[in-house]
């Protein structure tokens, strides 16, 4: 935990950029009957049925001190797909980036073994060498940024029913741009210092 904690107090170095990412599923749900549309002293009508149409999972990274997200829709969540976005993340997002440091959930498929099983080794290795991985503690989740980013996202532009993958990357980019153009940033207060005192119980007593 205070690992995670002391990152979040660097200062900005755009050489060593600070990446949160996490990830969410969502299911695609289609309308089965035409929707009513608003009317004076109505709101848009819906029929609580509904038909479902797969799945879809967000892949999101936002870089606190640059007031940057980004949000991508796959069909999937395998170590191929992780290791895809993280190809991306470094060459296309943080391409002039010495060394991209990311915090992200313990999952088996958050591993630089996973970069090995999409790419070729010296492929892989190149990748894995720019990267620095730093993990959240079990049941430790909340101290990951992203997650705090995917909230945002699901209230604001995921709270209703999408029926297509397409759907859900169009109105996701759309709000991954408004959110950018914003410049929304994170204040976070909550330090190594403020853990030993509100989180006492969890360390030793001497």
């Amino acid at each position: 935990m205070e690992e995670i904690l002391d990152l979040y107090t660097r200062p900005y170095d755009a050489r060593y950029p600070l990446v949160c990412m996490d990830e969410r599923p969502m299911q695609l749900l289609k309308e089965t009957r035409k929707s009513l549309p608003p009317e004076p002293g109505k709101p848009a009508r819906f029929d609580y049925e509904y038909e479902r149409n797969g799945a879809a999972v967000h892949f999101l990274f936002t870089e606190p001190l640059g007031g940057w997200r980004k949000a991508s829709v796959r069909e999937r969540k395998t170590a191929v797909d992780w290791a895809e976005e993280m190809r991306t993340l470094l060459d296309e997002d943080f391409a002039g980036a010495e060394k991209v440091l990311v915090v992200m959930d313990n999952l088996n498929t958050h591993k630089a073994a996973s970069l090995y099983e999409a790419f070729p080794a010296e492929e892989a290795r190149r990748l894995a060498s720019r990267l620095e991985i730093h993990y959240t503690p079990k049941h430790g989740s909340w101290l990951n940024i992203a997650e705090c980013e995917l909230s945002v996202l699901a209230n604001q532009c995921l709270n209703r029913r999408l029926g297509d993958l397409e759907t859900v990357r169009r109105e996701t980019a759309e709000w991954e741009r408004q959110r950018n153009a914003d410049q929304k940033g994170v204040d976070w207060r909550f330090t190594s210092e403020t853990a030993r005192i509100k989180l006492k119980h969890l360390y030793p007593q001497f």
